[in-house]
């Protein structure tokens, strides 16, 4: 606990007294307790099955609950499933307390909203289509409070900037919210009918079934970025001079891809590609690498073969997409003298254009054993002079506006650092060059 921020343990405790403020109406309410038991003790196992064994986070129940009970009891039943909850991560009771706040709220939220707009009459009656209305509104104020919450704690506890904090949280979560408000709906729906919470259960099956094929395709992709760190870490352990250099690529990567409007998705793809745009290296030999004199004709042909290496390395990994021509082309230039294949302008692919621009950019402001660091200023000019004919200018142009936004911070990456930069020991190589694209 003494490891939590006091801003947090603050923002948490405000989140649980909120969720109290909203059970204060029970004891004036006429509460279906067996229901409420019911509910908490169904919620309770099926979030310990999903998420032990399938991984997520299992919301049909709760809507159920918001959908059948007043707001105050429906606000119930997510706290034994949330305190009782298995926590891996320290400090767990706080983060029980907060996990149990943010439901409570969520639930409380979709419920006042739901009968507000008349949805109990709606699901006792069976009123279709009129019943999905409120539904909608309770499943997106169930959305919105979420989102709300996590933004402020990931504001608050990762010092995410504000402005990437709630950036994407809502719209991400309607549609797999969305498709859990359906289920509770119809097991509110079917909880009303003559055939009874008997019936209701059922609607749990398919969902369950729907559920663990989508734990399969995420396991799947676990699988794949578990591969990714490790050729990553592959390539820091044979050219150390570098090491880090693949993970801060990603992140200017990512950054240029959110200036130029790109969607959640293709950014995630542009992480991958400036992660994994040097695996290639893994096909050179080390000395080239790390050889300081000047290379020979073939040398130089044999280090410009790693785009088409990495390439051919991740090409079957499917989730990556784009990712894959970046890395073949990401030492493409814009007026053509670039390689593998000496493509001119916007024949070179866009992902691959932005991560030319990041790779550049670390490669220029980092700090390694061969060379000291630039400062971010004379980088960005470096780009800006070579934009039109080494690099893509509106990927130049979206650095720079990130960068005015948020800052850089490059670490070093070498394990050992000279005392002064003429008196290096190891100057840069022309393989270093070569491979780094730098200007």
């Amino acid at each position: 606990m003494e490891a939590v921020p006091a801003r947090v343990r603050a923002y948490v405790t405000c989140a649980a007294l909120g969720a109290l403020c909203c059970l204060l109406p029970l004891p004036s309410l006429r509460t279906p307790w067996w229901a409420v038991a019911l509910l908490a003790a169904l919620y309770a196992g099926c979030e310990h099955v999903v998420r032990r064994r399938l991984g997520g986070t299992f919301y049909p129940v709760l809507l159920a609950g918001a959908f059948l009970l007043p707001p105050p009891a429906a606000a119930l039943v997510p706290l034994p499933g949330a305190l009782l909850s298995h926590v891996e991560q320290r400090p767990q009771a706080l983060r029980r307390i907060w996990r149990a706040a943010e439901l409570a709220l969520a639930v409380w939220s979709a419920g006042r909203v739901h009968w507000a707009l008349g949805g109990r009459d709606s699901v006792v009656g069976c009123d279709f289509p009129y019943a999905l209305l409120p539904c909608a509104a309770a499943v997106l104020a169930f959305c919105g409070v979420l989102a709300l919450l996590d933004g402020g704690i990931l504001a608050l506890a990762e010092r995410v900037p504000a402005r990437r904090a709630w950036r994407g949280l809502l719209s991400r979560s309607l549609a797999p919210i969305g498709v859990h408000g359906l289920a509770g709906l119809m097991m509110a729906v079917l909880w009303r009918s003559p055939f009874g919470p008997v019936a209701a259960l059922l609607v749990l099956l398919p969902m369950c079934v729907s559920w663990w094929v989508f734990a399969q395709y995420h396991r799947e992709r676990a699988a794949h970025q578990a591969t990714i760190r490790a050729l990553v870490q592959a390539v820091d352990i044979k050219d150390g001079y570098t090491r880090g250099h693949s993970e801060r690529v990603g992140q200017a990567s990512v950054m240029i891809a959110r200036e130029l409007g790109m969607d959640d998705e293709r950014v995630e793809v542009l992480r991958f590609a400036g992660i994994l745009h040097d695996v290639g290296k893994l096909g050179v030999p080390t000395r080239l690498l790390r050889k300081d004199g000047p290379l020979t004709p073939e040398e130089r042909r044999i280090i410009e073969l790693h785009p088409e290496y990495g390439h051919e390395m991740v090409r079957g990994i499917s989730f990556l997409g784009e990712a894959r021509a970046a890395i073949l082309h990401h030492h493409e230039r814009i007026d053509g003298s670039g390689y593998p294949y000496g493509l001119v302008g916007s024949q070179i692919p866009e992902p691959a254009r932005v991560v030319a621009v990041a790779d550049a950019f670390d490669a220029m402001t980092s700090t390694r054993s061969y060379s000291r660091a630039r400062p971010v200023g004379a980088a960005v000019e470096e780009l800006r002079r070579c934009a039109g004919r080494q690099f893509d200018a509106r990927a130049v142009d979206a650095l720079v506006r990130a960068l005015a936004k948020e800052g850089w911070h490059p670490a070093v990456t070498a394990d050992v650092l000279p005392p002064d930069p003429t008196v290096s020991g190891r100057p840069r190589s022309e393989a270093q060059n070569v491979v780094r694209g730098t200007p």
